[in-house]
């Protein structure tokens, strides 16, 4: 039986050269932290390997039942927090993943949907993030790698249920200059997840509409 009390909260291992991967240093360090109305953050490390990321995956919203999942990724090129919209049914890996394993142009879920958009509340986390002083986007594009492969099929497994979920885009912590420090990247996710616990009607009391695309 669902309890309902954990969010889970994934990131990737490192790949790609670099030495560490910002979601999954940003993950671990909010493990076990408690959130409002008694939650608790589970973190999960996913392997960067197309094979068994999903599987990894699966077997936690299986075995913990969460409130709500919010999975991390690393993405060098970008400088703020990015909120994932959308993820589509496509793996057309630019490198090998951790396996040396590089599919190209094929589906996540063979026969499913073209794509899933998130079911978290955005705007709201976006509007909270600008305010505290966070850079933050939404992005329409997770890619095509192993962060939209488990972006997809998270919302495919979820698709069904009331659990809200969704994708988070972090800046590399690699680099004589990264784009925010680990305290930062952590505080932000923090502040994300509790906006996206707040029942709706409190993100619709506190959300100004017409303003962040």
């Amino acid at each position: 039986m669902a309890t309902r009390n954990t969010v889970l909260l994934t990131g990737f291992e490192p790949f790609g050269g670099d030495p560490v991967n910002s979601s999954w240093e940003t993950a671990r360090a909010l493990d076990g932290a408690e959130l409002p109305g008694g939650v608790k953050v589970r973190a999960l490390q996913l392997p960067c390997r197309f094979g068994s990321a999903l599987g990894a995956l699966h077997d936690a919203i299986q075995s913990q039942q969460p409130r709500l999942v919010l999975a991390l990724g690393q993405a060098s090129n970008r400088r703020a927090l990015s909120l994932e919209r959308v993820a589509i049914n496509l793996i057309d890996a630019r490198i090998p993943d951790n396996d040396a394993v590089q599919p190209i142009d094929v589906p996540v879920v063979p026969g499913g949907p073209a794509a899933y958009f998130a079911t978290l509340p955005l705007k709201p986390m976006l509007q909270a993030l600008l305010a505290a002083g966070y850079p933050a986007e939404l992005s329409c594009t997770a890619g095509s790698y192993v962060c939209n492969q488990v972006f997809y099929g998270l919302q495919h497994r979820l698709r069904r249920t009331v659990v809200p979920s969704g994708f988070l885009h972090l800046p590399s912590l690699s680099g004589p200059e990264p784009a925010l420090p680990l305290e930062r990247l952590v505080s932000g996710t923090r502040l994300a997840l509790e906006v996206a616990l707040q029942p709706p009607a409190a993100l619709a009391a506190g959300f100004s509409a017409g303003q962040i695309s």
